[in-house]
């Protein structure tokens, strides 16, 4: 164990060039925001559990009373910035270097470097990916692949934002006061210390996207924690901006309250379609009604997704806030044209879909999708944003917000989830958090949805297969160990080993009665 001098914190691990960022002044600042604002944190993930319990009861979701004023409020956000009235396409993707490059030149307008869901949260990649982005403001991030070909950043990038771990995700590696302190309060810390003077020379400001937040006191909170770090640095209150991902389902019933609670440096919201699928069945799960059909049949046109995309866009154009449009996983398929028109297809109507409802920008994952989304929001959108287009038409209600997607669970819907939670974890396990498996680029909300509806259809009455079939635990055992076996058959030593360790998670993820609130915090310790 490393002592921090000056602070209460002990670094309990070792990475390469980890004292470049590792810095007696960087770690004041985390110091002092973990000793501020843990137990508030703390006390904050105790409530969600609280509420969750009085879910499972039989208590309603709904819009609060508390906060009807600030609902029927005349606010507004503070001004955007005009580096950031355009975002009419985000790229997002982990902190690994190549990515970096290739994300920055990708011709987006946006690149969300990504700490939580699509980083397998290592020691070295934590350390890496801080160092990674510390060249990639500074301009002097390059790659070599070993097989002669260089990466380098264009003179012309996209505009970077980053997005810290959830308040619900630890940083086991570093301790305050003995415990770990929170991985959000880490990343966000560390990017801020050495980076906001180089971004103040650029005059771009630094830009932080927020996720996984389900009240809007979690929203709050973030507020304090980000007015703190600018007081300690000197930096004028409000030139930290961040952007948030409405993708718990509790939080789509506070969107005003969200906005309102950090108006002072709010871009907008984001539809964090995946993860927001996850919490529906995560927050829903004890409830028969709202059983979920394929992962493939759930798609934003539909119920809930439908409901809560567009009372996004109204909420936030009513503010004066960017609206942005969910993440297109799918990407390019060279080895098939055929198929690749169809998976291309599919993003083009998505992404018209977005751009004639009034969204103001959208995610993909890959470089490749980037033309395709961007004449979307092109033939619609005469200006940078959105933003007058108001949505006065729609009204939403918490039954909407709640409305089920109909459909079928199919064997091949059964098996498709236990193959990408398989490959997903393994790959997780081996330190990648971002993973192409047929044809989709899989992330950590990908999988909880896969492994979040295995648990749920074993444990929902209504839950059978097309055919009739009877979903129980006997039917996840056998495609389990079959899906298991076959991959094992091409799997290298290493990656055997890690996939045995993955199907034994799985299991655990799946069969305990006991749903696990993320699969991250389950197989942290594998890692650590």
């Amino acid at each position: 164990m490393i002592e921090v001098p000056a602070t209460s914190l002990m670094i309990t691990a070792q990475a390469e060039s980890q004292n470049e960022i590792l810095t007696p002044g960087a770690l004041s600042l985390l110091a002092t925001l973990v000793a501020d604002f843990t137990a508030e944190r703390d006390r904050l993930l105790l409530e969600r559990v609280r509420r969750q319990q009085a879910i499972s009861k039989g208590a309603t979701l709904d819009f609060q009373d508390e906060t009807l004023s600030i609902r029927n409020g005349d606010w507004v956000v503070a001004p955007l910035p005009p580096e950031a009235l355009d975002r009419r396409v985000e790229i997002t993707g982990p902190v690994s270097r190549k990515m970096i490059i290739n994300a920055l030149n990708s011709g987006a307008q946006v690149f969300m470097a990504d700490f939580e869901d699509a980083n397998s949260p290592t020691w070295a990649n934590c350390i890496e990916g801080h160092i990674n982005l510390r060249d990639a403001v500074n301009g002097s991030i390059e790659f070599d692949d070993g097989a002669g070909k260089r990466y380098r950043l264009n003179d012309k990038t996209a505009l970077l934002m980053v997005r810290p771990r959830g308040w619900h995700l630890p940083e086991n590696h570093v301790l305050g006061h003995g415990k770990p302190i929170p991985g959000a309060l880490f990343d966000f810390a560390l990017f801020l210390f050495h980076n906001h003077p180089a971004l103040a020379a650029r005059g771009v400001h630094p830009f932080f996207y927020l996720p996984k937040m389900e009240h809007y006191l979690e929203a709050r909170l973030w507020n304090e924690v980000i007015s703190r770090a600018e007081q300690i640095l000197g930096l004028a209150h409000g030139t930290v901006k961040v952007t948030v991902l409405i993708e718990t389902l509790p939080a789509a019933f506070q969107m005003d309250e969200i906005l309102f609670e950090l108006k002072d440096r709010i871009q907008g919201l984001n539809c964090g379609r995946w993860d927001y699928i996850f919490s529906y069945i995560k927050t829903l799960r004890d409830k028969a009604e709202y059983l979920l059909p394929d992962r493939a049949q759930i798609t934003m046109d539909k119920g809930f997704l439908n409901a809560y995309s567009l009372l996004l866009i109204r909420t936030c154009h009513r503010r004066k806030a960017m609206a942005l449009g969910g993440m297109a996983a799918q990407i390019p398929i060279k080895s098939d044209a055929a198929a690749n028109e169809v998976a291309l297809a599919k993003v083009r109507a998505d992404k018209q879909r977005e751009a004639r409802a009034g969204h103001d920008g959208t995610w993909v994952a890959h470089p490749g999708l980037v033309p395709i989304a961007r004449a979307e929001f092109d033939a619609v959108m005469s200006g940078p944003n959105q933003l007058q287009c108001m949505r006065d038409d729609v009204q939403v209600s918490a039954g909407d917000l709640l409305r089920p997607v109909s459909g079928t669970i199919t064997g091949q819907g059964f098996r498709s989830n236990i193959r990408i939670a398989l490959l997903y974890l393994q790959a997780w396990l081996g330190g990648n958090g971002c993973v192409p498996i047929d044809n989709l680029m899989e992330d950590a909300a990908t999988a909880e949805i896969s492994r979040a509806q295995l648990w749920q259809w074993l444990r929902n009455p209504a839950a059978q297969l097309e055919n009739g079939s009877r979903i129980d635990s006997a039917l996840y055992r056998a495609e389990r160990s079959g899906i298991l076996d076959h991959l094992l058959q091409t799997a290298a030593p290493e990656e055997s080993a890690q996939l045995v360790k993955a199907a034994e998670l799985l299991d655990t993820l799946v069969l305990n009665d006991e749903f696990a609130t993320f699969l991250t915090l389950d197989a942290y310790p594998a890692i650590c």
